[in-house]
């Protein structure tokens, strides 16, 4: 399988897990919190941490990792929705709901990856 059809799929693979959890996450109730898409972003993370700690040093497949890094881990997260949602909080006088998604994302999301660098791993 080539590399573009590596990123294709998982990339679709990625979005509709991103939608799934969406529809999933809609039945909670956070006030204007978008909890989704932080949910996305978070465990996205955490895929693309735990691959590149676990797997690795032991897949030599460019393909395999186009698939999941740049694919799966591409279409689950979403920082354009991330973008949109913080936005519109801010615009609706949401400020504090918008920087704690600003700050949960951001320092979330560098950590899992922070954590899992442990060895130093370069993609």
């Amino acid at each position: 399988m080539s590399l573009g059809l590596a990123i294709f799929f998982g990339g679709g693979l990625g979005s509709l897990a991103r939608y799934g959890l969406a529809e999933l996450t809609k039945k909670l109730w956070l006030g204007s919190f978008p909890l989704g898409t932080l949910l996305a972003n978070m465990l996205s993370c955490v895929v693309m941490g735990v691959f590149l700690f676990l797997f690795m040093e032991k897949l030599n497949s460019q393909t395999l990792k186009a698939f999941v890094l740049i694919g799966f881990c591409g279409g689950f997260s979403t920082f354009s929705t991330f973008s949109k949602e913080t936005l519109t909080l801010f615009q609706s006088g949401n400020f504090g709901v918008a920087i704690a998604n600003v700050l949960i994302n951001m320092l979330f999301c560098l950590l899992v990856l922070w954590l899992f660098s442990a060895k130093n791993i370069n993609v």
